[in-house]
């Protein structure tokens, strides 16, 4: 198989979204707003920052698509179910955070200096999570008429845990990225 082939973008974007769904059984409610602790975020997170922007992306609209019928988010719910809730903000920022993550780690060169990957792929992470962030913050906005303030204030909680699993994520997505260097395949 030819590097980035299509018959291997379709198996890592399924591989990446079977990994958001398989995360979403992990879920821990907290804050006054109903949003809980979750490695979704995190996860979709790392597809942008492994798969690029267009693959990550792809897995987290997958993800998305899947949810619409079957119950894959965080506590058993089903994206239709998200829909008229807190949350659905953060649906939207899965979607804009593997886009942003994967567009801004993928500026590294493939064989670049081990420093800068790092650099790219903490810049690239944090940014994607800030990105979640936002766009909850509108679907609080929207579904929980909270003000631009409050909505800001109701992430508190999640900041440390999310740094966290955010960081976790970069160094997975620096191994993987050592571990196969081909995986970026060819840039157009």
């Amino acid at each position: 198989m030819k590097k980035n082939s299509t018959a291997q973008d379709i198996a890592l974007i399924a591989v990446f979204a079977a990994i958001v769904i398989v995360l979403g059984f992990v879920s821990i409610p907290v804050g006054a707003a109903g949003v809980p602790i979750v490695l979704q975020n995190a996860a979709v997170i790392l597809a942008g920052l492994v798969l690029g922007w267009r693959r990550g992306l792809s897995s987290a609209a997958i993800f998305l698509l899947v949810g619409l019928a079957l119950p894959v988010l965080a506590g058993g719910r089903t994206v239709i179910s998200a829909l008229g809730g807190p949350t659905v903000g953060y649906l939207v920022g899965y979607l804009v955070s593997a886009a942003v993550a994967g567009a801004i780690a993928y500026t590294a060169p493939a064989r670049s200096n081990k420093a800068a990957n790092i650099g790219i792929l903490v810049v690239a992470g944090y940014v994607g999570l800030f990105f979640q962030y936002l766009c909850g913050v509108f679907g609080l906005m929207w579904r929980a008429q909270m003000s631009f303030g409050a909505a800001w204030a109701a992430q508190v909680p999640f900041l440390l845990p999310d740094a966290g699993k955010v960081a976790l994520m970069i160094a997975i997505a620096f191994a993987v990225h050592q571990a196969f260097p081909d995986l970026r395949g060819a840039r157009k």
